[in-house]
């Protein structure tokens, strides 16, 4: 795994998508980073071997619409040398599964890093969404103060208007 990621300056994280909104991976990518010597063909072999332990909520196959706006969005095809026909989509759970029915050493290993990959975006996100919500509450916060300072205000201006008219009369 190592040697892939050195050589091809992979980082496994650009390959996690979010699609139907889950996070996956396309099976493209997987098999690119378990050297598959027959790429998706040799990913979809085993699945249909054990297609009983990948639900749809483990593994989907894309739509030409998905999939015409993932390859739109990040030139995947291009990139990733994906065929012609729709790709697979693998969750985190379907990862883990493709991992023990794949039974090498690559698989393994990749599969330990794809998991942590996951997890840290998981993370990543959960931190951010944390982050967001404090922020929206400073500017609630903050609206509060400035409409109770905008109040006052404005009963400060009228309060003056009334007394000018009070000395002028």
């Amino acid at each position: 795994m190592n040697d892939v990621v050195a050589k091809e300056n992979i980082k496994i994280e650009d390959m996690i998508y979010e699609i139907r909104g889950k996070q996956v991976m396309l099976d493209s990518d997987l098999a690119r980073l378990y050297k598959c010597k027959n790429g998706t063909k040799t990913i979809n072999l085993a699945v249909k071997r054990h297609i009983n332990r990948f639900p749809e909520r483990f593994m989907f196959q894309l739509t030409k619409d998905e999939y015409d706006y993932l390859r739109f969005q990040t030139e995947t095809a291009k990139e990733n040398n994906m065929s012609r026909s729709l790709p697979y989509a693998f969750t985190e759970e379907g990862v883990l599964h493709l991992a023990t029915i794949l039974k090498t050493k690559v698989a393994t290993e990749v599969s330990i890093k794809i998991i942590n990959a996951f997890v840290a975006m998981r993370k990543y996100i959960s931190y951010n969404l944390l982050e967001q919500k404090y922020i929206n509450n400073l500017v609630l916060e903050h609206d509060k103060r400035i409409k109770a300072l905008a109040d006052s205000l404005k009963k400060l201006i009228e309060k003056r208007i009334l007394i000018n008219k009070i000395e002028e009369d």
